[in-house]
């Protein structure tokens, strides 16, 4: 009689503890590739955000100083007077000049401000030259540059808004005034905002202690009256510091860099060089910072810690003063 075997065979437990062994190996490196894939795109981002918040920064700062001490068809700041009654409630200046955002010289020099600076500055320094500033929010050993300008665009006289300051020119006179009230002038003139602004480092981006730094500028609000106020612009800027190019022989070319100019010396500046030192505004805790960074004439500065960081630098022409230079053959 035939017999049939019916015997099956199958996997040993050996065979089967290899197989999940090996499956387990093969899924924690699919985990593993995932996690790092993750944490990539994660650094990636917060790298072109900070690229992004450093780029908008000197944009702002750029055209600020290209614009600096224009002021409409007026030729020279001497030829713009100030309505009567005009002016600020919350002010920005050093202590003894009164207004001093409004005035486009300084009171006791009657050389032209609206270009000023503090190089590597303290608290103490800071709050002395813009009173506007306070010591606390300041971050050390960053500089602080204030440009006084109106902006490019003629306003209408009908959109002229209240509490704002604007400069009327009609290319012989100039008048500072506040809207909605006009200034009396002979046409045919034009009507441009006043918008001075102070640039500086404050160390704290949304609330004080927060640990995010950040570029922040003093801007005139509208207001009864009108008062400087802030303004955060940029997120993770750590350091900003200048050099000032001055052209000490007329030829419209700086023959030297300066980052700690008098207020004489500024009145030959034709160029500005900006440094932004940029982080991210998370850690990423498999990197370190152990780079020393030296900015300009600052400090060197070793941060030790899990940041990402780039240096950011440009070079703009700061036209208004060269013309300002001609017209008084400085």
């Amino acid at each position: 009689m035939l017999q049939i075997n019916k015997t099956q065979s199958g996997f040993t437990l050996v065979e089967l503890m290899i197989a999940l062994v090996l499956g387990l190996i093969v899924a924690g490196g699919v985990v593993q590739i995932f996690v790092q894939g993750r944490q990539s795109y994660r650094i990636d981002q917060q790298v072109a955000r900070m690229q992004d918040e450093a780029r908008f920064a000197l944009d702002e700062i750029s055209s600020d100083l290209r614009m600096a001490s224009y002021l409409g068809e007026s030729l020279l700041p001497a030829t713009v007077t100030q309505t009567a009654g005009l002016a600020v409630g919350v002010d920005c200046g050093p202590a003894g000049q009164a207004n001093w955002v409004l005035g486009l010289s300084d009171a006791v020099t009657s050389d032209i401000n609206t270009l000023t600076t503090v190089d590597n500055a303290t608290a103490g320094t800071a709050a002395a030259a813009y009173s506007c500033i306070d010591g606390g929010e300041m971050t050390p050993n960053t500089d602080v540059v204030s440009v006084k300008r109106v902006m490019g665009g003629v306003t209408a006289p009908a959109n002229v808004q209240n509490g704002l300051i604007y400069i009327r020119s009609n290319g012989v006179l100039a008048a500072m005034y506040q809207g909605p009230v006009p200034v009396a002038m002979a046409g045919p003139f034009s009507d441009r905002e006043y918008q001075p602004r102070v640039y500086y480092i404050r160390n704290f981006s949304d609330t004080p202690g927060d640990g995010i730094p950040a570029l922040c500028r003093k801007t005139l609000a509208a207001g009864a009256p009108p008062n400087m106020a802030t303004e955060c612009i940029a997120r993770g800027i750590e350091d900003m510091q200048l050099e000032f190019g001055l052209d000490t022989d007329g030829d419209g070319i700086p023959n030297q860099y300066l980052t700690d100019p008098t207020l004489v010396q500024l009145q030959q500046v034709v160029t500005a060089r900006v440094f932004l030192l940029a982080r991210t505004q998370d850690i990423d805790i498999q990197h370190t910072d152990n780079r020393t960074y030296q900015v300009s004439n600052a400090p060197a500065y070793t941060p030790g810690d899990n940041f990402h960081r780039r240096l950011y630098s440009i070079t703009v022409g700061v036209y208004n003063r060269r013309n300002l230079q001609r017209l008084l053959g400085i």
